[in-house]
Protein backbone atom coordinates (compact mmCIF):
# COMPACT_ATOMS: atom_id res chain seq x y z
CA UNK A 1 0.00 0.00 0.00
CA UNK A 2 1.31 3.54 -0.55
CA UNK A 3 0.58 6.80 0.69
CA UNK A 4 -1.21 8.78 -2.17
CA UNK A 5 -2.72 12.22 -0.38
CA UNK A 6 -3.80 13.98 1.85
CA UNK A 7 -7.19 16.22 1.41
CA UNK A 8 -8.56 19.17 3.61
CA UNK A 9 -11.86 20.18 4.01
CA UNK A 10 -12.47 24.08 3.45
CA UNK A 11 -15.75 26.04 2.52
CA UNK A 12 -13.85 27.70 -0.36
CA UNK A 13 -11.33 25.67 -2.61
CA UNK A 14 -10.09 27.71 -5.44
CA UNK A 15 -9.19 30.33 -2.52
CA UNK A 16 -7.44 27.84 -0.76
CA UNK A 17 -5.51 27.00 -4.15
CA UNK A 18 -4.95 30.43 -4.90
CA UNK A 19 -3.60 30.28 -0.50
CA UNK A 20 -0.81 27.69 -0.83
CA UNK A 21 0.11 29.03 -4.37
CA UNK A 22 1.39 32.43 -3.49
CA UNK A 23 2.36 31.34 -0.09
CA UNK A 24 3.75 28.42 -0.70
CA UNK A 25 4.64 28.42 -3.95
CA UNK A 26 2.84 24.77 -4.72
CA UNK A 27 1.57 24.11 -8.33
CA UNK A 28 -2.12 23.06 -9.36
CA UNK A 29 -2.29 19.87 -10.48
CA UNK A 30 -6.21 19.05 -10.78
CA UNK A 31 -8.74 21.10 -10.28
CA UNK A 32 -12.39 19.78 -10.93
CA UNK A 33 -14.45 21.51 -12.61
CA UNK A 34 -17.05 22.46 -9.99
CA UNK A 35 -14.45 23.90 -8.09
CA UNK A 36 -15.11 21.15 -5.15
CA UNK A 37 -12.24 19.61 -5.11
CA UNK A 38 -8.46 20.35 -6.20
CA UNK A 39 -5.08 18.95 -6.25
CA UNK A 40 -1.41 20.80 -5.62
CA UNK A 41 1.56 19.26 -7.56
CA UNK A 42 3.58 18.27 -4.19
CA UNK A 43 5.74 15.33 -5.78
CA UNK A 44 4.72 11.65 -5.27
CA UNK A 45 2.10 12.60 -3.20
CA UNK A 46 -0.67 15.26 -3.60
CA UNK A 47 -2.34 17.89 -1.07
CA UNK A 48 -5.60 18.06 -1.77
CA UNK A 49 -8.43 19.96 -0.87
CA UNK A 50 -12.29 19.16 -0.99
CA UNK A 51 -15.62 21.59 0.14
CA UNK A 52 -17.29 20.01 3.07
CA UNK A 53 -20.13 19.31 1.23
CA UNK A 54 -18.27 16.38 -0.49
CA UNK A 55 -17.27 14.67 2.67
CA UNK A 56 -21.09 15.16 3.51
CA UNK A 57 -22.04 13.57 -0.06
CA UNK A 58 -19.74 10.55 0.66
CA UNK A 59 -21.48 10.04 3.89
CA UNK A 60 -18.02 10.80 5.91
CA UNK A 61 -19.07 14.27 7.63
CA UNK A 62 -16.64 16.34 9.18
CA UNK A 63 -16.52 19.02 11.48
CA UNK A 64 -14.78 22.55 10.03
CA UNK A 65 -11.33 23.81 10.42
CA UNK A 66 -10.91 25.82 13.21
CA UNK A 67 -10.60 29.23 12.46
CA UNK A 68 -8.15 31.26 13.68
CA UNK A 69 -9.17 32.12 16.96
CA UNK A 70 -9.28 28.61 18.37
CA UNK A 71 -6.46 26.03 18.54
CA UNK A 72 -5.55 23.85 15.31
CA UNK A 73 -6.83 20.78 14.59
CA UNK A 74 -4.24 17.81 16.14
CA UNK A 75 -2.30 17.75 12.10
CA UNK A 76 0.22 19.63 10.33
CA UNK A 77 0.98 20.13 6.89
CA UNK A 78 4.95 20.15 6.58
CA UNK A 79 6.87 22.03 4.00
CA UNK A 80 10.87 22.14 3.72
CA UNK A 81 12.29 24.60 2.23
CA UNK A 82 16.18 25.92 1.65
CA UNK A 83 15.50 29.11 3.33
CA UNK A 84 12.84 29.30 6.11
CA UNK A 85 12.98 32.34 7.08
CA UNK A 86 11.93 33.35 3.24
CA UNK A 87 9.29 31.04 2.83
CA UNK A 88 8.24 31.92 6.42
CA UNK A 89 8.31 35.77 5.44
CA UNK A 90 6.28 35.02 1.99
CA UNK A 91 3.56 33.19 3.71
CA UNK A 92 2.88 35.77 6.30
CA UNK A 93 3.07 38.03 2.74
CA UNK A 94 0.48 36.10 1.49
CA UNK A 95 -2.18 36.18 4.26
CA UNK A 96 -0.96 33.21 6.80
CA UNK A 97 -0.81 33.90 10.32
CA UNK A 98 1.79 33.46 11.80
CA UNK A 99 2.50 31.08 14.88
CA UNK A 100 5.94 30.47 15.83
CA UNK A 101 8.67 32.81 13.94
CA UNK A 102 11.64 30.09 12.80
CA UNK A 103 13.53 29.18 15.27
CA UNK A 104 16.58 26.45 15.46
CA UNK A 105 16.13 23.51 17.24
CA UNK A 106 18.70 20.87 18.83
CA UNK A 107 19.11 18.94 16.15
CA UNK A 108 20.36 21.64 13.65
CA UNK A 109 16.62 22.19 11.52
CA UNK A 110 15.09 25.35 11.91
CA UNK A 111 11.41 25.15 12.00
CA UNK A 112 8.70 27.43 12.08
CA UNK A 113 4.62 27.88 12.02
CA UNK A 114 2.13 29.45 10.72
CA UNK A 115 -2.03 29.21 10.08
CA UNK A 116 -3.70 29.32 6.43
CA UNK A 117 -6.50 31.12 5.89
CA UNK A 118 -8.82 27.92 7.24
CA UNK A 119 -7.04 27.91 10.59
CA UNK A 120 -4.96 24.81 9.47
CA UNK A 121 -1.18 24.50 10.96
CA UNK A 122 1.57 24.44 9.03
CA UNK A 123 4.93 23.73 9.45
CA UNK A 124 7.91 25.91 7.61
CA UNK A 125 11.19 24.02 7.81
CA UNK A 126 14.99 23.42 6.77
CA UNK A 127 15.65 20.10 5.02
CA UNK A 128 17.00 17.66 8.18
CA UNK A 129 20.40 16.91 7.34
CA UNK A 130 21.98 14.15 8.03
Amino acid sequence: MKFAYTIIYVNDVPATVAFYQEAFGQKLRFMHDSQMYAELETGTTALAFAHYDMAHLNGVPVRPNLMLDSSAAGIEVAFTTEDPQKSYDQAIKAGARGIKPPEKKPWGQVVSYVRDLNGCLIEIASVVKN
